[in-house]
């Protein structure tokens, strides 16, 4: 299982590159012609939420994308560096969409992660006090070659 790790600076100029890196790495991996537009989409709503949070509560810190091509499937995993709990300590359920805002305004999170949902194959979210992760995968054609 081959995997390709890539940080970038918390701007929004470097969300274009990450979804041209990406393209190219699910290429590669063997994911169908016809999906690359949505694994594009998908990890380009990804990059801007994690960027955007950043900017507003850590804008130092580097925006992580981990690319992985394995077992007929490509998986990108977006991570930020944001805490995703509360004051009180406790974590955002993701049922309430309200609870999952980050300081990004009313609706905004909500909305790329229905985005993100709709393209991906299959969509994770986790909230950690470290930090965001959404993992994201689509189907492969061929063994990865990553």
């Amino acid at each position: 299982m081959a995997t390709v790790e890539l940080s970038f600076s918390a701007l929004p100029v470097h969300v274009r590159t990450a979804r041209l890196i990406v393209t190219a790495v699910a290429r590669r991996s063997g994911v169908a012609e016809t999906l690359l537009d949505e694994v594009r989409l998908a990890v380009g709503e990804a990059c801007s939420r994690a960027v955007e949070a950043h900017r507003r509560h850590c804008p130092d810190e580097p925006v992580r994308l981990e690319l992985t091509g394995a077992d007929r499937r490509f998986e990108v995993i977006v991570s930020d560096t944001v805490p995703g709990d509360d004051a009180a300590g406790g974590l955002p359920s993701f049922e309430d969409p309200e609870e999952f805002e980050f300081g990004m305004g009313e609706g905004t999170a909500e909305l790329g992660l229905a985005v993100i949902a709709g393209l991906a194959d299959d969509v994770d979210i986790a909230a950690t006090p470290k930090g965001v992760q959404i993992r994201m995968s689509w189907p492969a054609e061929d063994e990865a070659t990553i």
